[in-house]
């Protein structure tokens, strides 16, 4: 493994014009009679059904319409359809700024609400309205047609990998340190190659890898390790070429190039669930293992494959008297994978608690 967001808007409806009864002597009303003869004032509910000439009163049909999630939606094309269907018989109206709709004044019996909209599937409600009746349409949910959907899925997996990518990007051991290949989201996507070359060159870069392979360096000029690149600026300027190197190499063969080719992830995926015991098991066994593009674990031939490639390569550079055979490549990947599992145990149960920057995923199942 690597280091590295319903309103209901008042329903203005027009008042009825009032005229003073006709007659031949002028009566001036009382004030509460004029009072109890004007309707109430509106409060985001219908004014009072209004009677037909054949006595029925009629009612009004109200409602609000919403997207899959929640989100009221506006521009929605609502139609009333009654039976028999004439012209007179169809109405339509465009839902508001807060989703709503309303018709009024509508003769009692069955009917039927088309609600359509660019990018929508067609919904229809159907209903049967009583005389006076303030009918609610509910649950009025738009849903996305599914040739919108497919593309929306496909968009969306890259755009929430590349969201979790740039958050791995800013975790830093005691703020400083980069943790770049550990997956703390419980819902982790799979990354495609472009991202996986991304990580892997943002790891080699990072000043502080930089500085610990100078370290390194300057570590084996004063026990002169590499003997054959000798001393002084020279000697260290091999030597740090050489570790810097090794460095990049591992990354890019061990973290992206094989990981793309062979469809697996680079990444550690943190457990933080369960016993002792079963999360100490679970990060040994990630030094061999790794999931897959697939979400499957899988045997890490990315992180094996890349280390050997490495020791190799490095073979071409090293100085003559310091270059290792076969054996001792196979030797050092050895060791490579027992570092990787030392590293993938503090990983497990010490590294998160000093990485300040970790957002509050829940823990990934094993």
């Amino acid at each position: 493994m690597k280091s590295g967001w319903i309103l209901f808007l008042p329903v203005f409806c027009g008042l009825p014009t009032c005229a003073w009864p006709q007659s031949n002597s002028f009566v001036a009303p009382s004030i509460t009679a004029a009072s109890s003869a004007l309707p109430d004032a509106p409060d985001g509910q219908p004014l009072a059904p209004q009677p037909i000439s054949d006595g029925t009163t009629l009612g009004t049909i109200h409602g609000v319409v919403t997207d899959r999630d929640g989100s009221v939606y506006e521009g929605a094309h609502v139609a009333l359809s009654q039976s028999p269907l004439t012209s007179s018989n169809v109405r339509t109206v465009i839902s508001d700024s807060s989703g709503h709709f309303s018709f009024v004044d509508i003769t009692p019996g069955p009917f039927e609400l088309t609600i359509t909209s660019s990018g929508f599937s067609t919904q229809v409600i159907s209903g049967v309205l009583l005389a006076g009746e303030s009918y609610e349409a509910k649950a009025i949910v738009l849903p996305m047609s599914s040739a919108v959907t497919e593309v929306r899925v496909t968009a969306s997996t890259e755009q929430i990998a590349q969201a979790q990518v740039n958050q791995e990007e800013k975790q830093r051991v005691l703020g400083f340190i980069p943790n770049f290949y550990v997956v703390y989201a419980s819902d982790a996507m799979p990354l495609n190659a472009r991202q996986k070359f991304d990580l892997a060159w943002k790891s080699s870069i990072d000043p502080i890898t930089i500085l610990t392979v100078g370290a390194v360096a300057g570590v084996q000029q004063s026990d002169n390790s590499l003997s054959g690149y000798g001393q002084g600026a020279q000697g260290y300027a091999k030597r740090f070429g050489a570790n810097y190197a090794n460095t990049f190499i591992d990354s890019m063969i061990g973290g992206a190039i094989l990981p793309s080719v062979l469809k697996q992830d680079p990444r550690y995926f943190y457990k933080g669930t369960g016993t002792i015991r079963s999360r100490f098991f679970y990060a040994v066994a990630n030094a061999v293992i790794c999931k897959g593009d697939n979400g499957g674990w899988q045997a890490n031939y990315s992180g094996i494959l890349g280390g050997l490639a490495a020791g190799g390569i490095s073979n071409l550079y090293y100085p003559a008297s310091d270059r290792s055979g076969v054996s001792l490549t196979f030797e050092n990947a050895l060791f490579g994978i027992a570092g990787g599992a030392v590293q993938n145990l503090f990983q497990e149960f010490l590294v998160r608690k000093l990485t300040p920057k970790v957002p509050d995923y829940a823990p990934s199942g094993p």
